[in-house]
């Protein structure tokens, strides 16, 4: 086998910088078809905690193969965490349908990780490689954060709109103990909620299929970041590019057929090709202040999907949502992701612009305000802010001031709103959890059978954006939770989840 290796770098962000550096191959079986992938891989502000939320945080490590130059195609590697080489003082828990493995700390502690030789066992065989083929393949990594399983709360207490609440009280939470399957109705101790216009259809049960996080699963740290999607678009076809943009004429910003920057999604190309990100508009792209750690705006239902299928992910459920932000605390009223109903009520400034270090000049909340972005700190922004933004202000304290949620994922409240999978219909209810498988339509579209479609019946918006108003931050709103609005919008994004 004639291998040629280049290295993929995840998009960089001063929250973690993970970075996947010095990929080479070692241990080739021609007997057996495999090679091991080995690399190193490095991140900032990681930790693992036996106390408190009792998680920790993770890098989903996938791989992609192409032969002379022809598709991208997605690394089966072994299910068996043993074929693996984990480096000293990490474990690899490999996934059990080959798309990829999560690495992340064996023993408590915080801070950087700086991990040399992991290797991943490549079952090339499996994926129609020949011995003598010439190859190329790309490593990529994702931050995630492991979220345990356990009960939690849905609802505050509060006045949300749409919240769920326990029959019949308003104010009576509703407590998750399991994935058993949940009655939704007008009984007393049933799960119920407001009727809204986007509120659902306040019908059950919620089927025991359908994940309510119970049970453990991982989340992305962050939302797809505008350097993130860019790796993604330069991995597909022509004809999958022009799917999952809104335009690859030369010259124009690929999200919004623009030929200027607009609200602060930068992804452009020069030659209806490659995309880059060139936020600073001056035609070079991928310089230091092209914001490639921006999160990416305009991701419709169909982009958001397509990328979570590529990547060996799935959408995460409105129960999960909440789970995510709240974990196993007791709710309090109206509280945003952070833990609290106290919210920064001042226009933030930035410094250095598109910069990965992009920060909050001014107005940024201390003690026990909580920082996000929203209508009324957004100002004269106009969009979303870097990944992570808040975690590395020099006046962050903890959880709150970083905006941060019980499990350490950022920008749950505000930002952009996060697309998800609903339980007020019978289409979102249907939802399985099943992940992606890495590959994608040859139009470019996810392919995984039980998702809502790119028209998005059974999904909604949680979480609020840079654009509302707060009450729509917080945890258990739900006023838009079966909104489609299937399209491109200035406010949306996606992350992702996956359940092990």
């Amino acid at each position: 086998m004639k291998i040629i290796i280049l290295i993929c770098v995840s998009s960089i962000v001063l929250a973690n910088n993970v970075a996947v550096e010095n990929i080479s191959m070692t241990g080739l079986d021609a007997a057996n078809d495999y090679t091991m992938i080995e690399f190193d891989i490095a991140w900032d502000n990681s930790w693992r905690t036996s106390s408190g939320p009792s998680n920790w945080d993770a890098s989903w490590v996938f791989v992609k193969w192409q032969i002379n130059g022809g598709a991208w195609s997605h690394c089966t590697l072994n299910t068996t965490n043993g074929n693996h080489t984990a480096p000293s003082g990490t474990t690899i828990d490999a996934a059990s349908d080959g798309t990829g493995v999560f690495i992340y700390r064996s023993v408590d502690g915080s801070g950087s990780n700086d991990w040399v030789n992991a290797q991943l066992r490549w079952e090339y065989g499996t994926d129609g490689v020949v011995d003598d083929a010439t190859v190329t393949v790309k490593v990529f990594a994702i931050e995630m954060v492991y979220i345990p399983q356990g009960s939690f709360y849905v609802g505050s207490g509060g006045n949300e709109d749409g919240h769920f609440y326990e029959y019949p009280t308003t104010t009576n939470e509703y407590q998750i103990t399991s994935e058993e399957a949940i009655t939704v109705g007008t009984t007393s101790g049933n799960l119920y909620y407001p009727l809204r216009t986007y509120g659902g259809d306040q019908s059950g049960p919620i089927p025991a299929d359908y994940p309510k996080g119970y049970s453990a699963f991982y989340i992305q740290k962050y939302g797809i970041s505008q350097g993130q999607y860019a790796d993604f678009l330069n991995m597909l076809t022509t004809t999958q590019q022009g799917n999952r943009t809104a335009t690859m004429t030369s010259s124009k910003y690929v999200m919004t057929n623009t030929s200027t920057v607009s609200y602060r999604n930068g992804l452009y190309t020069s030659d209806g090709s490659a995309i880059v990100c060139d936020y600073d508009d001056d035609g070079t792209g991928d310089e230091s202040n092209d914001g490639e750690n921006i999160a990416c705006n305009y991701l419709s239902w169909a982009d958001g999907t397509a990328y979570a299928d590529w990547a060996g992910l799935r959408p995460f459920t409105s129960l999960e949502f909440e789970k995510a932000c709240r974990g196993t605390e007791g709710p309090v009223a109206n509280e945003y992701a952070w833990g609290n109903a106290n919210i920064a009520e001042s226009a933030y400034t930035l410094s250095n612009s598109g910069v990965n270090t992009e920060g909050i000049a001014t107005n940024y909340g201390t003690g026990s305000i909580g920082n996000a972005s929203y209508e009324t700190t957004d100002g004269s922004i106009d969009g979303p802010l870097r990944c992570g933004v808040f975690a590395a202000h020099a006046s962050n304290s903890g959880r709150i001031n970083a905006g941060a949620s019980f499990y350490g994922a950022m920008e749950l409240s505000g930002n952009l709103w996060e697309r998800h999978i609903t339980v007020g219909n019978t289409t979102g209810r249907s939802f399985t959890g099943v992940h992606g498988n890495g590959a994608l339509t040859t139009d470019g579209d996810a392919d995984v059978t039980n998702w809502p479609s790119s028209n998005a019946t059974g999904t909604g918006w949680r979480g609020g954006a840079w654009s509302n108003g707060s009450t729509y931050l917080s945890v258990s709103d739900r006023g838009q939770s079966t909104r489609t609005d299937a399209g491109r919008q200035d406010d949306c994004g996606f992350r992702a989840s996956r359940t092990q």
